[in-house]
């Protein structure tokens, strides 16, 4: 599956303030997920392999690595969990580096919450606007501002990195 999604993300240091400020407007909630995303050593963009209890995936993207919002332009294929799939992409690609986090998941339409809890990174929030072929990139932009401005993030609160670059980022400092 094809989508486009404008996203953000940001650290927070209280993460359940913007959770019980969200829970007022009535989101889904879709549940909580342990999710371990594998990173791959590909030439261009991002090949992850995301298991968890909720969603299993394979993703690929690209995203410029931006302190702002930002267009992501994702390949998406859900699968039921299955060892040799990880298998073959080990093998093919070689792993770059894991990251293990807790997300709590919700949607208001289109827009997906991420309230996370990543192991040696900490708390983050991430808003994503999707897209799966009618909505538009402007339309996008509008709803990721319109909740950046509700759970009061500043243009400076935004993270540009990946989680996948910050735990690179952090394992290199530890060597």
């Amino acid at each position: 599956m094809k989508i486009t999604n404008f996203e953000f993300k940001t650290r927070s240091k209280n993460i359940e303030l913007l959770e019980t400020k969200l829970l007022k407007l009535d989101p889904v909630f879709k549940g909580e997920d342990h999710q371990v995303d594998t990173y791959f050593n590909i030439e261009k963009g991002r090949l992850k392999l995301r298991e968890g209890n909720i969603e299993n995936s394979l993703i690929y993207y690209e995203r410029k690595d931006v302190s702002d919002t930002k267009q992501s332009d994702v390949l998406l294929y859900q699968f039921q969990p299955d060892l040799s799939l990880k298998e073959i992409l080990t093998k093919v690609h070689g792993i770059k580096v894991i990251v293990d986090k807790r997300r709590k998941i919700y949607f208001i339409d289109n827009v997906k919450f991420h309230f996370d809890t990543v192991d040696k990174l900490g708390t983050f929030v991430e808003v994503e606007a999707i897209d799966t072929g009618n909505i538009g990139i402007e339309k996008l932009k509008e709803q990721c501002k319109y909740y950046a401005d509700f759970f009061g993030i500043h243009d400076s609160d935004y993270e540009a990195k990946s989680y996948s670059d910050l735990m690179l980022q952090l394992s290199n400092k530890v060597f």
